[in-house]
């Protein structure tokens, strides 16, 4: 039966029964396509989708399942971390991992999962250790201006993080897998290692901070260099020389810890968290108490110095006792003997002694004494504000380890590079990301509530700190002045040890967490492959724990802890933070402006201007911390990025900057579309014609040799290649052929695209090839092609009228044309020519490329010591010495060195008799089956040349005179109506090649049909040698023969020979000719490189 349908106003008509047939197996003869599976096997198929109504689409199963089977594959998707047991056999051997106990989703939320891991990181050394001092230099003011830029740059950093993190589903990797997929590879790579490096630095610095804390506040007496009686240099040098030490203990057993296992570390983390929490509601406390009762830390002050409360009891002078007045220890630390006659230091005796509150209380106005701040000097002293002293300017300072000294010199950016590494942490979360339960939901809410709480926290801080503590012990960095507390621990209640006991275990969970973290970025980058170097730390151990990338972060967390300072290991880990950063907002902004079709973010609070706003935060932060670091962070990510580029594994991941690519280019060729380049840029922008075997191997890989020592890797290259048949049945060997030229460009070094055209035949391929390569602006505007081998066989006559065929529309399109003969002669990329010649023999101007090529070919390694000569031909009426003179001033302006000789090329009339015996000599030369060919196309012409060339030379000389003026009429006046309405130039002249042999061109030069010559007789020679088509192949092969006998004679010995192409003979008859001319032109030479113009200038004097 016969059922009509109607589908958009058009009837369909459908045989049902030859449906059923083709459905259900029938043996009738299929339809034979590619597109479907006419083997027995089908049937098989037929009955898995029978009664699925997926009959249609049976075929394409392999390659695209039913809908319902890819939802269930994405339902039942894990993004679980990566490299433990289970996982790695599960991936092995889904049998086996089917009977296996099913491995227990993640399950973590927003608070577990985010929030209180950022709160951890963020929270940390600086807050406990410096956050006071801070505040002390840098005043209220400028302090919660450094807080604010930085929290500012987190927050956006933050932004930009989330839209990131909830495009899709990020697996475990965090922010490097959200960079590098966002941003490629290279990018990818260097902020990798740049957020590895900070995060080991980090680790450092959280260790230095938990050494600072049991050597100055815990347990001083356990120094091993011991500091009592050292002053300045040689005390700094024993504290960090303690430092160094205990550092490396507690890394090792750190480094230890981590390699035992990362579960106790995770077990501990609420342990430390608590701590954290604890220690910020016991300042808050403080603060309070402070507003009610304010604590009991006074401060001894002499004159306006601080001094080192330590080893003394009473802060004063002199005690009055029931005996009279008694001298006190301070007393003794200035003067020579405890009596009241002694002799005193002259500031002590001068100044007196006062007491004062540490901790005002917030109550106390002391704010406005601390809202500016005070810079010092390496070793200035630590006096109060507002306070005189009596001290005479010329006297030395004596007795300076009695007084609170600056330890360091500091300054506002010195300040921000410490402060920065307290706001980092805020990719605590996205860390995580395999562990949550619900990645995009979490990330963003978690990441952007834990910024905002810690901001508060340090902005109240801030100003809490300035309002309660005085500004002489706030500027105490180390609290010595406060007997030896730490300040932050002076304002906690109810003890001071609460701060100090909770900030030393923070910080060694923090260095704990960075120790743990570390070394599985490092595994994660090392896994993906794009650092070849890196291989090896992708290895760890059975269970997946990264041994080797944890042994690799020990010893560059070592190189921070020789570092040994707080205060200089900070602004290192601020730049790498800060790298890193600057990469995520760049990787949002480029998303969003590219408006890629994959970036569709759940989290829609973002947008490119508040990206770009946080890459030049980043960017400014990254100089304000440290000019010299941002440089050297630079370098070392340009450094990574560019090895990646040239050695790293190629990686196709979707990114931005491929998109931002795209984008320039469009842009790039929409711009060229304006018009053509100018002469100062022209260059050559090469099409490559190649050649094939049957198995698609490229039969002249040298073309691709001299392709990239033409090009030395600029500019645009196209390698292409014809195959004969049709594209559907020779697909397979279209992208063989085109995977062969990609593997040769790669081995030639040629940078560039390739491009394979299949038609009916090869002609019309290259044809093809030659018309559509390219796009836009982005054009070739020259074609490299070889010299057709072995033309002369019967069997290749097609491959040489294809080449003719290809010079005659490389013409009409205007397109330069260069032609190496010998190909397989010319140099690899690996040669190397150590002295020799390129001549270029210049014998019609075709805008310079004679010229141009040499140049370019001597940029390149293989023909840098190759000298350049030029040749050029001077014709009868030519002052040779000027033509020399003038060429010279020519190359000059050109800015080209080479050396200049101008050829003479001898008087047709003197020459005439060796003319005819070289005829002879080249005809006898010819090859049996050329001479088939020339009987078979002019019997006639034969008899008449071969009667011709066995006259004597000398009856030749005689006989003939009248013939001899018809030729040298024609050669310099050619005024006649038969011959050309203007003087033929050299170019015309050299455009035929020998025709003479064979005589076939059938078209005068006004156009009009020659006849057939006659028989062999005197009259029929006479009447060939008046016909002036004849005539002028007759002068052409004595211009090929003359050339090619000078050309021998000066440049047999050059490396190389350039000189100019002719055009091919407009009637397609004389095509045969035209090849033999050409053969004779460039007869014994090694190496030649024809060249044809594009009918315009490429080369100009002016700059």
């Amino acid at each position: 039966g016969v059922q009509l349908f109607t589908v958009s106003g058009l009837t369909y008509s459908i045989v049902l029964h030859s449906v059923c047939l083709f459905l259900s197996g029938d043996s009738n003869p299929k339809e034979n396509s590619p597109f479907i599976n006419s083997s027995d096997a089908a049937e098989e198929k037929t009955q898995q989708y029978d009664g699925k109504n997926m009959a249609l689409f049976e075929e394409e199963m392999d390659t695209s399942p039913m809908v319902a089977s890819l939802l269930s594959s994405l339902a039942n998707y894990s993004n679980l971390p990566q490299g433990s047991k289970e996982h790695e056999e599960a991936e092995n051997n889904e049998a086996e991992s089917s009977r296996k106990k099913p491995v227990k989703a993640p399950a973590l939320g927003t608070l577990m999962g985010v929030y209180l891991p950022c709160i951890q990181n963020i929270f940390g050394v600086i807050l406990f250790l410096r956050m006071t001092w801070l505040v002390g230099i840098g005043g209220v003011i400028g302090t919660f201006f450094i807080v604010f830029m930085c929290c500012s740059t987190t927050m956006l950093t933050a932004i930009s993080m989330s839209a990131i993190a909830t495009n899709g589903v990020v697996p475990a990797g965090g922010s490097y897998y959200m960079i590098s997929r966002s941003l490629g590879p290279e990018f990818g790579g260097a902020v990798g290692i740049c957020f590895y490096l900070g995060t080991t630095f980090a680790g450092a610095m959280y260790i230095l901070g938990a050494i600072e804390l049991l050597l100055i506040y815990i347990a001083p007496k356990a120094a091993i260099f011991p500091l009592e009686g050292l002053e300045g240099a040689e005390a700094e040098a024993a504290l960090l020389n303690n430092m160094r030490v205990y550092g490396t203990i507690l890394l090792t057993s750190m480094a230890t810890v981590v390699f035992v296992g990362v579960k106790y570390v995770n077990k501990l983390a609420l342990v430390f968290l608590a701590c954290v929490i604890l220690s910020i509601l016991a300042v808050y406390a403080g603060v309070i108490k402070t507003g009610i009762d304010a604590p009991e830390f006074p401060v001894c002050i002499l004159g306006n110095r601080t001094l080192v409360w330590k080893s003394f009891d009473v802060c004063a002078k002199t005690v009055e006792t029931a005996n009279g007045t008694v001298t006190t220890q301070l007393w003794r630390m200035f003067c020579d003997s405890p009596f009241l006659n002694a002799t005193c230091d002259k500031y002590f005796t001068a100044n007196n002694v006062s007491q004062i509150q540490g901790i005002p209380g917030v109550t106390s106005g002391i704010l406005a004494d601390n809202l500016f701040g005070t810079y010092y000097e390496k070793g200035d002293l630590i006096a109060k504000k507002f306070t005189e002293s009596a001290e005479d300017q010329d006297d030395p300072l004596t007795n300076s380890n009695r007084y609170v000294l600056a330890d360091i010199t500091s300054f506002f950016t010195l300040l921000v590079g410490i402060y920065f590494p307290s706001v980092t942490g805020i990719m605590a979360g996205s860390n995580r990301s395999g562990d949550l339960r619900d990645a995009q939901k979490s990330i963003p809410i978690g990441t952007i509530a834990a910024i905002c709480t810690t901001s508060f926290v340090y902005m109240s801080s801030v100003v809490l700190f300035g309002a309660c503590i005085e500004g002489v012990v706030l500027r105490d960095k180390f609290g010595e002045g406060v007997h030896g507390n730490l300040v932050i621990g002076t304002l906690a209640w109810p003890s001071p040890w609460v701060i100090v006991i909770g900030s030393f275990f923070s910080t060694c969970g923090a260095g704990l967490q960075s120790l743990t973290g570390a070394p599985r970025l490092m595994q994660a980058i090392a896994k993906d492959g794009i650092v070849p170097a890196l291989r090896i730390f992708g290895h760890g151990k059975a269970n997946g724990e990264p041994t080797w990338s944890l042994l690799l972060t020990a010893c560059i967390c070592e190189i921070g802890i020789l570092i040994a300072s707080l205060d200089a290991v900070a602004p290192i880990l601020s730049m790498f933070f800060l790298m890193c950063y600057m990469f995520v907002n760049l990787a949002c902004a480029l998303q969003t402006l590219l408006r890629t079709p994959n970036w569709r973010p759940r989290f829609k609070f973002y947008h490119w201007a508040l990206s770009f706003l946080g890459m030049s935060l980043c960017l400014t932060l990254m100089f304000l911390c440290s000019w010299y670091y941002a440089i050297i962070a630079m370098v070392i990510a340009s450094s990574i990025y560019k090895y990646i580029e040239f050695a790293g594994a190629e990686k196709e991941w979707g990114d931005g900057i491929r998109g931002l690519s795209l984008s320039a280019a469009r842009y790039a060729l929409m711009r060229l579309e304006e018009g053509p380049p100018h002469t100062k840029n022209w260059r050559p922008q090469l099409l490559t014609l190649v050649s094939t075997d049957a198995e698609q191997n490229v039969e002249q890989p040298r073309l691709l040799s001299l392709t990239n020592q033409l090009k030395a890797g600029k500019g645009l290259t196209i390698v292409g290649t014809a195959l004969e048949g049709t594209y559907l049945e020779n697909s397979e060997q279209s992208q063989r052929a085109e995977k062969a030229l990609r593997k040769l460009m790669e081995t030639e070094k040629v940078k560039g695209f390739c491009q394979v055209t299949v038609s009916s035949n090869l002609r019309d391929a290259t044809s093809h090839l030659l018309q559509a390569s390219g796009l836009g602006g982005l054009k070739h505007n020259a074609v490299l092609v070889s010299w057709p081998r072995n033309w002369r066989q019967g069997d290749e006559h097609q491959t040489w009228r294809n080449f003719v065929e290809l010079v005659r529309e490389t013409t009409a399109a205007h397109l330069a044309l260069l032609v190496p003969k010998n190909i397989s002669a010319f140099p690899s990329n690996g040669e190397r020519f150590t002295e020799g010649h390129i001549d270029v023999w210049w014998i019609v101007h075709d805008g310079g490329m004679l010229m141009l090529l040499p140049f370019l070919l001597r940029q390149h390694k293989v023909w840098r010591k190759c000298k350049m000569r030029i040749f050029t031909v001077a014709q009868l009426d030519d002052n040779s010495i000027q033509m020399k003179k003038d060429l010279t001033t020519f190359l000059y302006h050109l800015r080209i060195d080479a050396m200049v000789e101008v050829v003479e090329m001898v008087s047709f009339l003197k020459t005439r008799v060796t003319f005819y015996i070289s005829v002879t000599t080249y005809i006898q030369s010819i090859t049996d089956s050329s001479r088939g060919s020339i009987r078979r196309k002019n019997p006639a012409a034969v008899t008449t040349q071969l009667s011709v060339t066995e006259d004597p030379p000398a009856a030749s000389k005689e006989e003939k005179p009248e013939e001899e003026v018809q030729l040298i009429h024609d050669n310099t006046t050619p005024t006649s109506p038969a011959t050309p309405a203007t003087p033929l130039t050299p170019a015309e002249e050299a455009k035929s090649p020998g025709e003479q042999i064979q005589m076939t061109w059938t078209e005068k030069c006004d156009g009009e049909p020659a006849k057939p010559p006659g028989a062999a007789t005197p009259e029929g020679i006479k009447d060939i040698f008046n016909m002036k088509p004849n005539q002028s192949n007759v002068r052409r092969m004595h211009t090929a023969l003359r050339l090619n006998e000078v050309i021998i004679k000066k440049s047999s010995e050059a490396k190389l020979v350039l000189l100019n192409m002719p055009g091919p003979p407009k009637n397609r008859t004389g095509d045969e000719n035209y090849m033999e001319f050409l053969e004779v032109l460039t007869d014994g030479l090694n190496r030649v490189l024809l060249v044809r113009g594009g009918g315009r200038e490429v080369i100009t004097i002016y700059s």
